[in-house]
This record gives structure tokens, sequence and C-alpha cells, in this order.
């Protein structure tokens, strides 16, 4: 009590003169006094914090206490990604040997339809894209048509049943999604010329699956006529042989023609046909994408199997 009475004087005069009941004495702790210019002391500072045990060491203990049954987790999750990995390598394997010498479906039989609608059902089932429209990397870029059941492309497929004439060489769907657009183009091939007709439209992503396109104008391409014909040196008519080397003058004469006239046609620009059609839309629903395979699904039930340019599965 010294270092309280020094304190306040004032206080022990008073409580001299009036008489108090001290109250029964408690038992406490014993305290320091302090003297009143000392401030109450700060509270020190935590201890640091115990380092963090390294990755290894948190691993070790782990494995010695139950650990061992997260590592086999692990490692069981990952076999069976693998798995699912090479069984969807094995269905897009078996779906481009299935479409091989279809003419892109126009000569696939009943029963072979049915096995790659089959094929095509179980690689939708395994989608590693959830959201298509979305992924944009994966998206974008040229792809080939290697299989259709849009029954209104089959008379422009059946072109090339015709021997030694006009064959349909390639269809493929181009996608830019920085602007939105989408060329559906066809290319012809004949003897002397290629040529390619296609159509340029625009969309909008309606779901993570779904675009709604709008044609917007048809394009006739110029034809692109071979450099040079190529004569031989002898005919072979009713089983006589004729022997053209005395014409060599005017063969050459007619080839030298030929290029300067392919090469004047080649050089005219596509011939340009708006689209203004309330009725040129259609939906596109995309139910597998990978980075070398694409399936999607049209109007009518359509469906559409197509593989990147540059992929191997096209070899």
């Amino acid at each position: 009590m010294a270092g309280t009475a020094s304190c306040n004087v004032f206080a022990l005069k008073t409580a001299a003169r009036i008489p108090t009941i001290s109250p029964p004495p408690v038992r406490s702790r014993a305290r320091r006094p302090l003297p009143c210019s000392t401030a109450f002391p700060k509270r020190s500072a935590r201890s640091p914090p115990a380092p963090l045990l390294p990755r290894r060491s948190f691993v070790r203990r782990a494995a010695g206490a139950g650990g061992g049954e997260w590592e086999g987790q692990a490692g069981e999750e990952l076999k069976v990604a693998e798995e699912a990995l090479t069984e969807t390598g094995e269905l897009k394997k078996r779906l481009l040997d299935a479409v091989a010498g279809s003419e892109r479906g126009l000569a696939a039989s009943s029963e072979r339809r049915a096995e790659i609608v089959e094929l095509i059902t179980q690689l939708e089932a395994k989608n590693p894209t959830p959201a298509p429209t979305e992924a944009i990397a994966l998206l974008d870029g040229k792809w080939i048509l290697v299989y259709t059941s849009f029954s209104q492309l089959f008379p422009l497929l059946g072109t090339g049943t015709l021997p030694h004439l006009v064959k349909v060489d390639e269809i493929s769907q181009t996608i830019d999604s920085e602007t939105f657009a989408v060329q559906n183009s066809v290319k012809f091939a004949g003897p002397l010329a290629t040529a390619a007709v296609s159509t340029n439209a625009t969309y909008e992503v309606r779901s993570p699956k779904r675009v709604q396109i709008k044609f917007k104008e048809g394009v006739i391409g110029t034809p692109q006529l071979t450099d040079s014909v190529e004569f031989p040196d002898k005919l072979e008519i009713l089983g006589r042989s004729i022997d053209l080397s005395p014409l060599k003058g005017v063969i050459t004469s007619i080839q030298d023609s030929y290029s300067s006239v392919a090469k004047t046609i080649s050089g005219q620009p596509p011939l340009k046909i708006p689209i203004s059609s309330d009725r040129a839309e259609s939906w596109l629903l995309t139910t597998y994408l990978d980075g070398e395979l694409r399936i999607s699904r049209g109007d009518g039930g359509s469906v559409f199997v197509l593989v990147k340019e540059g992929s191997s599965l096209l070899n």
C-alpha cells in the first residue's frame, strides 16, 4: 500500500477521520506495486510462428499417418484419366475408319451409318469441352468435313460419281471467333481446272454449345486453270498407234495459248452474290470438341463430323 499512499495524500487524510469497517481479508496473489509515474507495460510481441514444414516432410508424415491412402487415391484418379484418354482416342480412330471410303456419307450403307451414329454418341458422352463456344483456341481454324447426314448435301456430293469429270475435292468450314465469322466452302476439281463456291456468314453465341448462324453472301470463285496441258507422244485409236511427234510444233503453240488464257482467267476477281433473305439462318450445336475433332448437329437432326486441317486424323 506504500506506493498507493504516496500517490494520493488527500485520500489518506479523509480516511483517517472516518472510521471504516475493514472487509474480511481476501487471499489474492501478491502483486508488485507500480509507481504512479509508471505506465502500464506494453504487451510483448508474439513469438514468431513455427516454420512451415517442407512439402516432402509433410508428405512423409502424411504417409506415416494414413497418407498412403491419399497418395493411392490420387494415383488411381490419374490412372482413370489416362484410361479415359486412351478410350477416347480409340473411339476417334474407329470413327475415322468407319467414315473412310463413304464419300462423306454418300456411299455409306445402312449398317455403316448405324455404326457411325453409335460411335458419335459414345464420343459425345466423353466430350472434353463442356463449353465449346468459349474454347476459342480449339474452335478457331479450318475444319474439313469427313462425314455428314445432311441430305441437302447429297446431290452436291453425288457429282463425284461422274468419272473423269468435275468432282467434290473438299468441303470445309472456317471459323474466326474474333470477327464472329464463318465461311463454308466447297472445292471442285476437274481435269483442267479447280474452282470453289463458298458462303460467308456471321454467328451469335446463344449458349455454351449453340450458335445462331446468319448467311450474308455467296461467293463463286474464279476457276483456277492448270498451268499447262500435257499431250501424249502417241495416241491409240481403234487398236492403231498414231505418232503425234510431227504435230509437236502445233501442240507447243496450243500449250502456250492455253497457259496465257489460264493466267488471264485465274486473275479475275470472284463473283459475290448478297443473301438478303430473312430465312437464311441456321443454328449449330457443337456436341464434341477437342484439338483435332469436332462433332456438330444442325437443323433437322443432321450431324457433321469435321477434322481440323493439319491433323494426323486426315492421313
